[in-house]
């Protein structure tokens, strides 16, 4: 099949989708009404997660015709070759092998030998900095551990560390920079005794922007604190593959820890980019987390579609985004400790699936990736939720509940829950204008008075969610929930037949970046847009230096 084919192939199976679509005629309220049995129906789990995905404009039918773009795409072969490490990657020419770097057991190839060497390395590491074995320039042992990092150098490792409070370690801070503003380092490292201090320079190429600036001034700091460059070693790690760039720096050969082309950023928190997890939390805390996503990554690959998670989500969220016009899906986590999972997400989805073309460089014909938002419950409720419920646009929603409390306050923790259920029950039904005038009646507003209020108070409902249930917030359950939504990411790209796995996007906006900074100093803006050199002569006129 040649692309154009291919191409053709995709437009016309969605168009007939959409004509599916638009000859549904029921509402979400009388599809539970007329099937006692919904609920359990459209459901399955894996890895204890649960997924309710009932609430959504699906019927059996909906579902046979997802499937079958589905196999049109051929998903299965691609999640085989996912697996088997085929180079997917198609537009740089290698493997994506994320999952390998969460394999269980004695390694089977190359890829899984570096991995477990890698473990090995961060094991040790994390042994002795816990030990007080590892000890900085004045012989005092590690207090604080700053990660310095951007993008998925960051946002992973944050999110965990954060979610998996009640694993860290006692006596053991650990901070997370990632910012070119320079007010997120000088306030992190505020009050932080430099002879207590590690930091670790997450960076592939040693040479990102945001992560050089950040490490040159921590290591500026770590000097004029009487940090001797002989000395600089027992304070800066690196994760990295520019062995080089990070010797030059000053960190010692043994202290530099890999990473791989055949992993992407955004997926990268199971390699040594989560080394502060380790840290943090405990070097076994982090097998766990790894054990979880495994426990996805075979649910995922040998799972029927019609019974597989992520590739449920990912069918739903592309009936919604082909067939029911949703640009954005709003991901609503209800646990304060995972306030962070909406941004990893966002980097994960958006950056996979925010493509114009195609794998084969064609235009797309249909929309691609969705904008991906939202907080943690119940604050969402005070703020935005009211676009959900009574807006004008139609936007999905994935409810995340934790089963079992994550602190003593048991009560709250049923309030929380309760909230959770109430707000995909209440999008799914609404309120009509019949049962908002009723309502004020009954409060004692007059009829005349009771009709004027109504229509302010009608909730259109008809509105679809997920509800996921995850038995418990610990590592290994986490571990498969983010498995889960790097795989629905996956199965997002092979139905749009998009590259998941490349960022050429982001390219540009660095480039210009270089120059602008150059301009800056006196460098040329020949050919530049008029509004650029005016924001250039008004935000540099002032800058000392």
């Amino acid at each position: 099949m040649t692309a154009e084919t291919a191409t053709a192939s995709r437009s016309a199976a969605i168009a007939q989708l959409q004509s599916h679509q638009r000859e549904q005629r029921w509402s979400l309220r009388e599809l539970f009404e007329t099937n006692a049995n919904r609920a359990a129906q459209y459901s399955s789990s894996a890895a204890g997660i649960y997924l309710d995905y009932s609430k959504n404009h699906l019927q059996d039918q909906t579902l046979g015709h997802l499937l079958d773009y589905a196999d049109l795409c051929g998903l299965k072969e691609q999640i085989g070759a996912l697996f088997s490490g085929a180079n997917i990657n198609n537009t740089e020419h290698r493997p994506a092998l994320h999952t390998a770097l969460r394999f269980q057991g004695e390694p089977a190839n190359e890829h899984e030998q570096a991995v477990a060497d890698c473990r090995a390395q961060m094991r040790d590491f994390t042994r002795r900095v816990h030990s007080g074995d590892w000890r900085g320039f004045t012989g005092e042992p590690i207090r604080h551990v700053v990660n310095i990092g951007i993008g998925g150098s960051d946002l992973g490792p944050r999110m965990v560390v954060e979610a998996l409070r009640p694993w860290q370690k006692e006596g053991l801070k650990t901070h997370f920079v990632a910012n070119i503003d320079g007010a997120d380092l000088s306030d992190t490292l505020a009050g932080l005794p430099p002879a207590n201090t590690l930091f670790i320079v997450a960076s592939k190429s040693f040479s990102t922007l945001e992560t050089r600036e950040n490490a040159l001034a921590a290591r500026q700091w770590m000097l004029d604190a009487g940090c001797d460059e002989a000395q600089l070693a027992r304070h800066f790690v690196a994760v990295s593959s520019n062995i080089v760039a990070a010797q030059d720096f000053g960190i010692a050969a043994e202290n530099i820890f890999p990473m791989w082309s055949w992993v992407g950023g955004r997926y990268s928190l199971w390699s040594a980019i989560g080394l502060p997890i380790a840290l943090a939390c405990g070097y076994e805390t982090y097998e766990a987390l790894l054990s979880g996503a495994h426990a996805m990554d075979r649910h995922f690959a040998t799972a029927p579609l019609a019974e597989n998670l992520p590739v449920l989500m990912a069918l739903i969220h592309f009936w919604y985004r082909q067939c029911w016009g949703a640009g954005s899906q709003v991901v609503l986590p209800y646990a304060q400790r995972m306030a962070k999972f909406p941004a990893w997400l966002q980097q994960l989805d958006m950056e996979s699936l925010g493509k114009g073309v195609d794998r084969d460089g064609q235009p797309l014909h249909y929309p691609s990736g969705s904008v991906i938002w939202g907080t943690e419950g119940s604050n969402g409720q005070h703020s935005f939720h009211q676009l959900l419920h009574q807006g004008t646009d139609l936007i999905p929603a994935d409810f995340i509940a934790i089963r079992e409390p994550t602190s003593g306050l048991v009560e709250q923790h049923r309030w929380l829950l309760s909230c959770c259920i109430s707000q995909s029950q209440a999008l799914l039904q609404g309120k009509s204008l019949h049962e908002a005038r009723r309502e004020l009646e009954d409060q004692g507003y007059t009829h005349r008075e009771a009709h004027a209020l109504a229509p302010h108070k009608v909730v259109p409902g008809n509105r679809p969610s997920n509800t996921l249930v995850v038995e418990k917030l610990d590592p290994y359950h986490l571990g498969a929930l983010l498995a889960l939504y790097e795989h629905k990411v996956f199965v997002g790209g092979c139905l749009l037949g998009i590259n998941p796995f490349d960022q050429w996007g982001v390219e540009l906006g660095k480039l210009l970046g270089n120059a602008v900074h150059e301009a800056a100093g006196g460098g040329s803006t020949e050919g530049w847009d008029g509004s650029s050199k005016k924001l250039l002569e008004l935000l540099f006129q002032e800058i000392p230096g």
